[in-house]
């Protein structure tokens, strides 16, 4: 995603310099990873219990903790506590807890956009602190392209260059606002769509969203010089 074009280098290289091939190919495992574990199992789960005669509000419940483990696995491997799936584990605990309370499957997709809104205000709310949520977010794509000591040099130009750091905002500000307006849209489908039809209408709009939003940023950040 973001970072310099070489390894990190003191008189020598601290690690082997990757290629743009490998970068790629290292940056298209991890999305298809996520892509697999954070969306298209918990859809799968919902709909495979849905078949198997399990209520809405429960497959509901269970299909949300489905990427769970991943999360869990992922910062276990790398031995590194990573604020985003932290912050993910938090929402799903939250979620799993507030579903106990009621057993309208409605309701708990309403419940999943709120959730989705606060993710929104909290990209937004970084913009305020040392550290916007794009710095965050970048972390694993940037170890997944051009590994830790190329991270490290990523992460101190923020340090060192104004327009970086200007850069880094204006992505956590894109970021922060799509996420709450479709956090918004979400609300809606939820109060008005079948509630089977729901997870896939979601699904398929986060995606359409998730394109846009991604095709912007690779622009973005190829026209400012971030990418790794």
């Amino acid at each position: 995603m973001m970072g310099t074009e070489a390894v990190a280098q003191t008189g020598q290289e601290t690690a082997p310099a990757r290629t743009q091939a490998q970068k790629t190919a290292a940056l298209r495992k991890l999305l298809v990873l996520q892509l697999v574990f954070e969306l298209a199992l918990p859809l799968g789960g919902y709909y495979g219990l849905r078949a198997a005669g399990v209520s809405q509000w429960a497959a509901l419940t269970i299909g949300s903790l489905l990427a769970l483990p991943w999360l869990v696995h992922g910062m276990v491997k790398r031995r590194r506590v990573e604020v985003m799936a932290v912050f993910t584990l938090t929402l799903m605990i939250l979620g799993a807890l507030m579903s106990m309370v009621t057993g309208d499957p409605r309701t708990l997709l309403v419940r999943d956009s709120w959730i989705a809104a606060l993710a929104g205000f909290w990209v937004l709310g970084t913009l305020l602190t040392r550290r916007p949520f794009m710095m965050t977010f970048a972390q694993a794509i940037v170890v997944a392209k051009i590994g830790e000591a190329g991270w490290r040099e990523w992460e101190a130009r923020w340090e060192t260059e104004a327009p970086f750091r200007r850069a880094i905002r204006v992505l956590t500000a894109v970021w922060g606002t799509v996420l709450t307006l479709d956090a918004g849209v979400r609300v809606v489908l939820a109060l008005t769509a079948p509630v089977d039809l729901v997870p896939t209408l979601s699904t398929v709009q986060w995606l359409v969203v998730l394109a846009g939003l991604l095709f912007f940023h690779n622009r973005y950040i190829t026209r400012h010089g971030l990418k790794a």
